[in-house]
């Protein structure tokens, strides 16, 4: 019993640092808490005897199963301050949902390498985003047809399922380039990470197949212990992250952040090509 607790120990305060982390950077930066929280399971798994592939899959899972309660706080708080647009909401929801869908499907099905790759490749260009577009103009006056927001919305979904992120990593963008305000992006963006996490976690939590290497405490794609460790500490910290950044230079830490989330990104994409 004294030597699991000795093995359990450094991963459950592993696990609450990620938290504490997320948190932290939610509230000082207004990033999601998956774009963080991701490569940090994903290259603490392997720390404690997970393959690369596998420790993505449980690494996207488990991320999934904390945007749900986050999100939920995030839509509660954005709804207070009317920042979260219902109409884009209603249009776009059942789409993502689809895409979600779509994406867990795939995600259960292949090599967990393939969304290495795919969480890099994204994470660099949300990275150049933040660096050289935050206070970029739209793009666009309006929000675009109909079936090309049905589109937009069905490949957020897809995309952001099979990377263990939320609905602000690629929503927020895509809506500000369509011209809509930035509070309102961000508060319509939290709905769409409700939207993506609920069907997506429990997708992974029912139909994938943990892996032989996978810690203990992990169901299907999630791993229980780290969602019970993370959550919490998500919850308690985005205030304090919040206060930070009314004190500092949120700007400039963006770009800091921007900058090692590059890194990770490219780490992650040679790793998964095998340099």
């Amino acid at each position: 019993m004294g030597g699991e607790l000795t093995v359990w120990i450094p991963i459950l305060l592993a696990l609450v640092l990620t938290g504490v982390c997320a948190g932290v950077l939610a509230g000082l930066l207004g990033v999601g808490g998956g774009i963080v929280i991701v490569p940090v399971l994903y290259f603490l798994f392997q720390q404690f005897g997970m393959s690369e592939a596998n420790a993505m899959l449980v690494a996207t899972g488990t991320s999934l199963s904390t945007i749900i309660p986050t999100s939920i706080s995030s839509i509660n708080a954005h709804h207070r301050k009317g920042n979260v647009d219902w109409a884009i909401l209603r249009r776009w929801a059942p789409l993502i949902c689809l895409g979600v869908l779509a994406g867990s499907w795939l995600l259960t099905g292949f090599n967990g390498k393939y969304f290495v790759a795919l969480f890099g490749v994204i994470a660099l260009l949300v990275a150049v985003n933040m660096l050289f577009r935050a206070s970029a103009p739209a793009l666009f006056e309006d929000l675009p047809v109909a079936g090309v927001q049905r589109l937009l919305a069905a490949i957020i979904g897809f995309l952001s399922v099979m990377i263990g992120i939320g609905g602000g990593t690629l929503g927020v963008p895509t809506l500000t380039a369509f011209n809509v305000a930035a509070h309102r992006a961000v508060g319509t963006a939290a709905a769409f990470g409700l939207v993506i996490a609920v069907p997506g976690a429990l997708s992974l939590l029912i139909a994938g197949d943990a892996p032989a290497d996978a810690p203990v405490g992990t169901w299907g794609l999630v791993n229980l212990v780290g969602f019970a460790a993370i959550v919490p500490m998500t919850v308690l910290f985005a205030p304090v992250g919040a206060t930070l950044g009314a004190k500092l230079d949120a700007g400039r830490l963006k770009k800091v952040f921007a900058i090692v989330l590059a890194i990770t990104g490219l780490r992650m994409l040679l790793q998964a090509v095998g340099w």
